[in-house]
């Protein structure tokens, strides 16, 4: 039998900057790292659905490691830029000790919105992962790319469509519920 080398999350970023698979020597798929860290946004976005706020939620990954974690605080906080993308920003610069974001990733349940995208783009983010496409408002290809316009100094890579099933059943959940409250209650929604 052969000898299992079990590398730690951070070790096999370092094989795979890119972050979708990591491979040891083309043996088998260590791990799925960007459907794992999705899991953890949609972990956060069941705390805003759970909090009746807009099921999203964010993680910001640097080597492996989740920098930053939030989910929609809308209405918790009363403020209308209190989007899991940026306050997960805010805790991920914090913890690196710099406002510049190259070589993290930030996984997010919903394509970011214009404030977010334009935040992300500020803060010099790498990456960012999302799971279901805004057509209406939409930053990262959706309705417009903000993260990527040609005239800007950096620009992001993206990658879509993780997770997309479960983040669009959370938010078409949420939003039927909310039409449910409105109607008197019948039939609610439990959270997916």
């Amino acid at each position: 039998m052969g000898v299992i080398h079990r590398l730690s999350v951070g070790e096999i970023f370092q094989l795979n900057s890119g972050g979708a698979r990591a491979i040891d020597e083309g043996v088998d798929i260590i791990q799925d790292l960007d459907g794992y860290f999705m899991d953890q946004a949609l972990r956060q976005a069941r705390k805003a659905f759970e909090s009746e706020e807009v099921p999203v939620g964010a993680v910001i990954v640097h080597e492996g490691q989740i920098i930053g974690r939030a989910f929609n605080q809308v209405e918790l906080l009363h403020d209308g830029t209190a989007h899991a993308e940026m306050i997960a920003l805010t805790q991920a610069q914090e913890a690196m000790g710099d406002r510049r974001l190259n070589a993290c990733t930030l996984y997010v349940t919903k394509e970011p919105c214009p404030m977010c995208a334009g935040a992300l783009v500020l803060c010099r983010m790498g990456r960012v992962v999302y799971g279901v496409s805004d057509p209406k408002v939409g930053a990262a290809g959706g309705a417009m790319n903000l993260l990527q316009l040609e005239a800007w100094n950096h620009h992001c890579e993206i990658s879509t469509g993780v997770r997309e099933r479960e983040s669009l059943e959370l938010l078409q959940s949420f939003f039927q519920r909310q039409r449910e409250k409105k109607r008197g209650g019948e039939g609610l929604q439990e959270l997916p």
